[in-house]
C-alpha cells in the first residue's frame, strides 16, 4: 500500500528534517520476513517513514504510544499468523475493558484517506500541522489525507499554548489545523483570531462533541478571514472518520455531524447509528489469534451511538448506547446530563456519579440538588464530587474508566 503521493513533503518545525522516498527505502529492510510490526510513533520523520516502510512492503502496523509500556499488549497479541488484507491496527479508546485492536484493511485506510481528502478539498498547496498524536487515528488521518493529495504536513510538537506552535505555523504557511473540543476550548482562552494567521484557510473539528456556541463562533470567525470550518464525526473502526457538516449548513444544521463520507451511508436502525461504507473495519482483535481472521463486517459498522437523521440526510448524535445508567430503576442517559450541566458522568450502584472541576462542597451540594430535581429522582441517588481537573485519554476525551476506578 502506497500513500505517499510523489509532490507529499513531510518537515519537521524544530529540526528542518524532511521525509525523502530514499529514507522510506531505507527501513524497508527491516521489515523483510516480518508478519507484523508494533510500532511507536512518536511526531518524527524517522517515525513516519519506517511506518510507510512497513506499509509499503504490506507488513501489518500496530501504531503505538511512544510514552507508554505495551510489553502486555505486544505479549497479547504476538502472532506467526495475519490475514494478508490486513494494514493497520490502531487502540480503541474504549471507557470500559481492556483495549481492542481495530482491524484495517488495506482498502479501507486508503478508502478513507480519499474520502476525507475529497470532502475537505485537500490539494497539493495544502499544509496541514501536528495537533494531535500521529497514533491516535484522527491526527494518523491528518496525515493519510495529505500524503494521498501530495500536500504537506509540518511537524509540531510543542502544542497550541506554546508560542513555537504558531511562529511554525506562520513561519510554514500552514492552511489547516484538525483539532478535537478540548483544544477548542484552549484557542478560545487564546482568543485566537485566524486573520493573524493569513494562510490559515481551514479548522476541523472532531474527536467528541463541541458545544454549540463554539461551533457557530470559530465558524464566524473564519468566515470572517475567508476560511472555513468543518465539523466531522468518526470513529477508529471506521479508519476513522464518517460524516463532515460543510461550513455553509453550519448555520441552519447546527448540532449536526452532517452527512456521510463519499461512497457511505447512515441508517438508523432501532435508535442507533449504523454506518455503511468502503472505510469499516474488518473487525476488532482482542487476541493475536484473532489477527488472521478475514473481514467479519462487510462494511457495515454498528457505532453504538445513538442518534436521527433529519428530512435531509444530516446526522444528530444523541448519546451512546454504552452511556447509559439507572438511579433508583430510572434509565439515564449519561450524555444527556453532560449536556445539561458542566459535569462529566458515570453510572454505578444504582447511582449517578458525576465531576465537576473546581468547585467547591457547597457548589457540590447546590449542583446535586439540581441535577436530582432535573432527573426528577431523589438526591441521594446523585453523588457530586469535586475535581481538581478531569483526566484525559492520549486524544483529548474525558477518561471515564479513571473515573469509574476511583469511585
Amino acid at each position: 500500500m502506497n500513500l505517499l503521493h510523489p509532490d507529499a513533503r513531510v518537515v519537521d518545525a524544530a529540526t528542518g528534517d524532511v521525509l525523502t522516498r530514499e529514507l522510506v527505502d531505507g527501513f524497508r529492510d527491516e521489515f523483510a520476513g516480518e508478519r507484523l510490526a508494533f510500532l511507536p510513533m512518536p511526531t518524527t520523520v524517522p517515525a513516519i517513514a519506517r511506518y510507510l516502510a512497513a506499509l509499503q512492503t504490506r507488513t501489518p502496523v500496530v501504531l503505538l504510544d511512544p510514552d507508554a509500556d505495551h510489553t502486555e499488549l505486544i505479549q497479547r497479541y504476538m502472532t506467526d499468523e495475519v490475514h494478508p488484507d490486513l494494514a493497520l491496527l490502531l487502540t480503541t479508546s474504549g471507557s470500559t475493558g481492556n483495549p481492542k485492536l481495530v482491524r484495517l484493511s488495506r482498502s479501507a485506510v486508503l478508502a478513507n484517506a480519499e474520502q476525507v481528502a475529497e470532502s475537505l478539498g485537500v490539494t497539493g498547496d495544502d499544509v496541514a500541522i501536528t495537533t494531535l498524536p500521529l497514533f491516535y487515528s484522527y491526527g494518523l488521518s491528518v496525515l493519510h489525507s495529505h500524503l494521498l493529495r501530495g500536500a504537506t504536513v509540518v511537524l509540531e510538537r510543542t502544542g497550541i499554548m506554546q508560542r513555537d506552535f504558531w511562529s511554525a505555523l506562520d513561519e510554514h504557511r500552514v492552511t489547516s489545523m484538525a483539532m478535537v473540543p478540548y483544544q477548542y476550548e484552549m484557542l478560545r482562552r487564546l482568543r485566537f483570531d485566524p486573520a493573524k494567521h493569513p494562510s490559515l484557510r481551514t479548522l476541523t473539528q472532531a474527536g467528541g462533541r463541541l458545544r454549540a456556541e463554539l461551533i457557530s463562533e470559530f465558524a464566524a470567525k473564519m468566515d470572517a478571514a475567508g476560511g472555513r470550518f468543518f465539523v466531522m464525526y468518526g470513529q477508529t473502526e471506521a479508519a476513522p472518520r464518517m460524516a463532515t457538516l460543510p461550513p455553509d449548513r453550519i448555520a441552519d444544521k447546527l448540532g449536526s455531524v452532517g452527512l456521510p463520507m463519499p461512497g457511505a451511508t447512515f441508517t438508523i436502525e432501532d435508535d442507533e447509528v449504523v454506518y455503511r461504507g468502503p472505510n469499516v473495519m474488518m473487525g476488532y482483535a482482542e487476541s493475536g489469534a484473532d489477527l488472521a481472521r478475514g473481514d467479519e463486517l462487510g462494511g457495515v459498522l454498528r457505532t453504538g451511538d445513538l442518534g436521527r437523521l433529519d428530512e435531509e440526510g444530516f446526522l444528530f448524535i444523541t448519546g451512546r448506547l454504552k452511556r447509559m445508567g439507572k438511579v433508583f430503576g430510572v434509565r439515564i442517559n449519561l450524555d444527556d446530563v453532560e449536556r445539561e450541566f458542566p459535569v462529566s458522568a458515570v453510572a454505578g450502584d444504582d447511582k449517578l456519579h458525576v465531576f465537576a472541576e473546581g468547585i467547591t462542597a457547597d457548589d457540590a451540594r447546590a449542583l446535586r440538588t439540581k441535577i436530582s430535581e432535573w432527573l426528577g429522582t431523589h438526591f441521594t441517588g446523585v453523588d457530586v464530587r469535586p475535581i481538581e481537573a478531569l483526566p484525559l485519554l492520549p486524544n483529548g476525551k474525558t477518561d471515564y474508566r479513571a473515573l469509574e476506578a476511583s469511585l
